[in-house]
């Protein structure tokens, strides 16, 4: 029978506004669902794979579809649910130790060690913020998953690195089982996420191959495979790279980046990324989005390489903040075009190019 469960937050949390927060929403086996505001996940688990849906409310009518066009205030819909607890339900029986990963999975992916006098210093150092309550990036469950959904979203459109992350849970990852997918059917209308994020042991035990002409990885099909091997463990022993070491905060932001950079397939953009899904903020991840956007909304001039060198200096005076606010102003531009971020469904949201944003 499902399990069901509640989750204490910061006092400015909110999961429509949080969990929209970055493009990683959308990859699966992430799944929003604006009609209801629900956020769903395959978690894999020692016991195995399965699905929560995580909500911020009771009430029935929560359609976020179609709250408003894009403005500095929250909706009363969203500001009325800002600190509630989250409503987290399997669709499998869990046991005091699924709980407990459960717990701590959805805790790393939405951020919710980061306290709220953290959101405060930075709104008081760029206020334009304030208001929405922005600060907060959602990121994956586990370190391993942020590094392969950066490694699939270099050199590539959006939409292609959609394709990539949906191919490699259904290929590699693993499936809920029958009979849960069977039990919570009826609570089901709509193609939420059956299968897992593969782990670093099953994508170790996938050819080259498969990932190429399956999961449509092109060329970092063999990288992928290295770097998962890195992180898998070795029968009993433990894997090569210590995911803990990575995450620790007394590791020096110069030690870190150097470390990454040794990763098979990262490079300085790609190293920069994860940096700020580790919660370092102060380095911008620099590529063609970042061009548009100096040019666009900056309003700068001169070559690529120029725009990119006066991009880095204009955020550097926001220090360990940079990268907030840069990525929430990109956030802006493109919710001003295409509405809000919560508004955003799976069809709608998988055709976004740059070329559709000018």
């Amino acid at each position: 029978m499902p399990t069901r469960l509640t989750i204490s937050v910061p006092s400015d949390y909110v999961l429509a506004r949080d969990v929209c927060s970055y493009g990683y929403f959308l990859l699966a086996p992430n799944f929003w669902v604006p009609e209801t505001g629900t956020f769903w996940r395959v978690l894999t688990l020692d016991s195995g794979p399965v699905r929560v849906g995580i909500t911020q409310h009771a009430a029935k009518d929560w359609d976020l579809s179609s709250t408003q066009r894009h403005t500095k205030k929250l909706p009363k819909k969203l500001k009325d649910a800002t600190g509630k607890s989250l409503r987290v339900t399997a669709n499998r029986e869990l046991s005091k130790d699924d709980t407990a990963q459960t717990k701590a999975q959805i805790k790393r992916m939405l951020r919710l060690d980061e306290p709220a006098v953290t959101l405060q210093q930075y709104h008081k150092l760029d206020t334009r913020f304030r208001q929405c309550g922005r600060g907060r990036l959602m990121r994956s469950p586990t370190l391993f998953e942020d590094i392969i959904k950066t490694v699939t979203s270099c050199n590539v459109q959006w939409p292609s690195t959609i394709t990539m992350n949906a191919r490699l849970c259904d290929v590699v990852g693993k499936r809920i089982e029958p009979s849960a997918r069977a039990r919570d059917a009826a609570h089901v209308n709509m193609p939420v996420p059956e299968h897992a994020f593969p782990t670093p042991e099953q994508l170790a035990r996938t050819r080259v191959t498969t990932l190429r002409a399956r999961c449509r990885t092109g060329y970092r099909d063999a990288r992928i495979i290295e770097l998962a091997k890195l992180f898998a463990m070795r029968g009993k022993r433990p894997p090569t790279l210590d995911a803990a070491w990575f995450e620790d905060p007394k590791i020096s932001d110069d030690d870190l980046r150097a470390a990454l950079i040794d990763l098979p397939g990262i490079g300085p953009y790609a190293a920069n990324n994860i940096m700020q899904l580790l919660g370092r903020y102060h380095l911008l991840p620099l590529d063609t989005e970042t061009v548009r956007h100096g040019k666009g909304y900056l309003e700068l001039q001169g070559t690529d390489a120029q725009i990119m060198k006066k991009v880095k200096a204009y955020y550097e005076r926001l220090g360990e903040h940079a990268f907030r606010s840069y990525w929430f102003e990109l956030m802006d531009d493109y919710q001003t075009r295409k509405g809000p971020s919560w508004t955003w469904s799976h069809r709608v949201a998988g055709s976004f190019t740059a070329s559709k944003l000018d």
